[in-house]
């Protein structure tokens, strides 16, 4: 008697087993794991929220080490440390500055992902500029960080 319950056990684990392993397979990517665009769009997210509450720190957390910062400009292409970025920022006080932005094209291969976002940029409510920014990002020891912003800035935004 002893022996026919493990053995129904057994079966039993087998069967429960084999319906978790069928769940996980139809339902897992979409329940279980984040896709890779989702996960490069919360750090382009993380960027633009730590922008809004005025936190330096995490500006900065958002960028690979010695990241580029540039914007084109009339008069050609200004360079920005992603550090100094940040630190300007944190001089913001929280609510300030509004840009917000819209995902276009993502594209991502293997550790490296490209995101364009148009955006308009408000500072205490009041419009500034639009453009678009271009994100390059490197997955690197498991994190997307972000190694090169370039951004376009103009008034007329139709």
């Amino acid at each position: 008697m002893y022996v026919i319950q493990i053995v129904c056990q057994i079966q039993y684990f087998q069967y429960m087993k084999s319906i978790f392993i069928l769940i996980f397979c139809f339902l897992g990517p979409g329940v279980f794991a984040q896709s890779a665009e989702d996960s490069v769009k919360q750090t382009v997210n993380r960027l633009f929220t730590a922008m809004s509450e005025g936190d330096s720190a995490g500006v900065v957390s958002v960028f690979a080490e010695g990241a580029v910062l540039q914007t084109i400009a009339k008069d050609g292409v200004q360079k920005d440390s992603y550090f100094d970025f940040g630190s300007s920022i944190g001089k913001l006080k929280k609510g300030r500055l509004d840009e917000r932005i819209s995902y276009g094209a993502i594209h991502i291969d293997g550790l490296l992902a490209s995101v364009w976002t148009p955006y308009r940029l408000y500072v205490d409510g009041n419009f500034i500029h639009c453009g678009a920014n271009s994100f390059q990002l490197a997955r690197i020891s498991g994190a997307w960080k972000i190694v090169h912003l370039i951004d376009t800035r103009r008034k007329d935004c139709n």
